[in-house]
């Protein structure tokens, strides 16, 4: 069975967990006692990064990485398209979400707490966030190759960072302009199964998340 490192509010853990849904894949989830800055994590992941994979002899860090493995040793549900072209759109968009999108919302953690709501960091991100959403929505619209029909490697980020984006937008006061199509994109994407399940337990993490730091 595969094992895999993760911790509960970890976007990039989530991310992997509807991957490993959608393949209807069997794993166990383990935290690595110490955390990840520990030694001994270290001595098995030197970048101490999760999630990581353990699968018989193979060690993985990087969910991008493990995505692209278990998608080539898991064959069912394919999750990049035929082309060579749609492959690498849909490669595009995963890479949109880790270094454009995701790295908006991460910026807004440190800062979650009472009396943000309006704050210059609130103004702040909701301007970039709203602009990397409209870059979404001009990545969507221009990608011939789209088929939201079926869940690709593409795909499984954006679910995550939309559930922080609603969840801290009340509390931080968030002014977001969300484009009409990417809007549609999530509707769809949120539609799978393994999102769908995904989301519904993520959700409550996120609250305790948000518990824990006071809100």
């Amino acid at each position: 069975m595969l094992k895999i490192y993760s911790t509960p509010e970890s976007l990039y853990c989530s991310k992997l967990r509807i991957l490993l849904r959608h393949k209807q894949a069997q794993w166990q989830e383990i935290t690595p006692d110490g955390g990840c800055n520990s030694r001994q994590y270290r001595d098995l992941i030197p970048s101490g990064t999760m999630p990581a994979m353990i699968d018989g002899d193979t060690v993985i860090a990087d969910s991008e990485a493990i995505a692209e493995y278990l998608n080539e040793q898991i064959p069912e549900t394919a999750m990049l398209p035929e082309t060579t072209v749609a492959r690498a759109k849909c490669r595009e968009r995963s890479r949109f979400h880790d270094t454009r999108l995701e790295p908006e919302v991460r910026t807004l953690f440190p800062h979650i707490g009472p009396n943000q709501n309006g704050s210059e960091i609130s103004v702040a991100q909701s301007e970039k966030l709203s602009t990397r959403l409209a870059e979404l929505s001009k990545l969507l619209e221009s990608d011939r190759t789209l088929d939201l029909s079926r869940l690709t490697l593409g795909d499984c980020g954006f679910p995550i960072s939309f559930a922080w984006i609603d969840a801290f937008t009340p509390v931080m006061g968030l002014q977001i302009e969300w484009p009409v199509t990417v809007g549609e994109y999530r509707a769809r994407i949120e539609s799978h199964t393994a999102v769908a399940k995904e989301l519904s337990e993520y959700r409550s993490r996120i609250a305790g998340w948000m518990q824990y730091r006071g809100i």
